[in-house]
């Protein structure tokens, strides 16, 4: 039976050119290579599942490579290269700073780098959750941080660069890596689905993305988890099954009762949301962000900030059509009040609908005015 490998590893970036969402970052270290002017310190910072350690590897691979291409990418044909992909080099070292936080680690790591490499021209030094050395850690790695020899290279990586002492900051070049937008996240899962020879629905991919929230590990690891449960069809239904998350038809129909005063509809449908295992907390924030989206789907220049697949996109500009903007803004402020008074509540279930008979009677009355 052959070695299944998940997404995630599977489809991890070989090149510079292949990394999602970092184009700006990805395009610096390339022209820094390719003109020769490399730093002896990189600090790479950003949420979890973005790229960073990816890039440490993909940057240890092309400095070291012996026939690199004129665009600067590694040409994955050399020795070193070769060694690099297949796990086996001998001039990447990494450190999980997580689990070798002690001042001991850290000695022997400096006690490496004065070995010179035996192919390839650097030795580069990934210390991933750096924040988590010791204090006697970090003092005994500045003295070789601040003057390593020529042939090492520190790519320092954190998901807290606020914890890391100013020394270790003003010692490296610094890049802050960013979440990766739904569109970014969507684009390439489709291209593995593609791939893998799975079908999909747009939407149920960008219900994947919403729930990844801006990262790339994320998703493709909720990708996988998805795909085996639909059995090779990712289809929207199927998908927030899978995944708990409360379908958008939902808020579409409770915004359709509040305009019309529907009030017992209104109820009979929190209660099945409840009868689904959906927490209030839950609800009562999924219907403040509908409500979120309805707002900035009223104005043509604010519509870019809807992340949504275009059919559902189209379902919030239809209803946005029919709602007041102030009627959105009290309708918000009902559920931010709800939503902060829901921990307290000894009645939980009551001041949701409470809250959810508030905002109807507030698009009956339209006596909300804009704060």
């Amino acid at each position: 039976m052959e070695n299944y490998i998940v997404s995630a590893r599977k489809y991890r970036p070989m090149t510079f050119d292949s990394v999602v969402g970092q184009s700006s970052l990805t395009t610096t270290l390339k022209n820094s290579i390719t003109s020769g002017k490399l730093a002896h310190a990189y600090l790479f910072c950003g949420p979890r599942g973005v790229g960073k350690t990816t890039c440490a590897r993909i940057f240890a691979k092309t400095i070291n490579c012996m026939n690199p291409l004129p665009n600067g990418d590694a040409c994955e044909e050399c020795e070193s290269c070769k060694a690099f992909n297949e796990q086996r080099s001998l001039n990447i070292h990494e450190l999980d700073a997580a689990s070798n936080n002690g001042v001991d680690a850290i000695r022997d790591l400096c006690d490496q780098v004065s070995i010179p490499p035996q192919l390839g021209k650097y030795k580069v030094y990934i210390i991933d959750e750096v924040h988590m050395l010791s204090q006697a850690a970090f003092n005994a790695f500045l003295k070789t941080l601040e003057e390593p020899p020529a042939h090492a290279i520190f790519i320092l990586a954190t998901t807290e660069k606020h914890k890391l002492l100013p020394t270790i900051l003003s010692r490296c070049q610094i890049y802050d890596f960013n979440r990766m937008t739904v569109q970014d996240i969507i684009g390439h899962l489709e291209r593995v689905a593609t791939q893998e020879g799975i079908q999909y629905e747009s939407s149920a991919l960008n219900v994947i993305a919403q729930k990844a929230d801006g990262g790339m590990r994320d998703a493709l690891s909720i990708f996988d988890q998805v795909a085996a449960f639909c059995q090779g069809n990712i289809t929207y239904k199927q998908t927030i099954a899978d995944l708990n998350v409360l379908d958008t038809d939902y808020y579409f129909k409770l915004v359709d009762y509040f305009l019309s005063g529907d009030i017992p509809s209104l109820m009979l449908t929190f209660n099945e949301v409840l009868s689904k295992g959906f927490d209030g907390s839950y609800f009562i924030g999924g219907l403040n962000s509908h409500l979120r989206n309805l707002l900035i789907s009223k104005d043509a220049t604010t519509v870019s900030l809807l992340e949504t697949s275009d059919e559902i996109r189209q379902q919030y500009l239809t209803q946005a059509q029919k709602c007041d903007v102030r009627f959105l803004y009290g309708a918000m402020r009902k559920c931010t009040d709800c939503d902060l008074n829901y921990k307290n509540s000894q009645n939980r279930r009551l001041l949701i609908e409470l809250t959810l008979i508030e905002i109807s009677q507030l698009a009956e009355g339209d006596t909300v005015s804009p704060k």
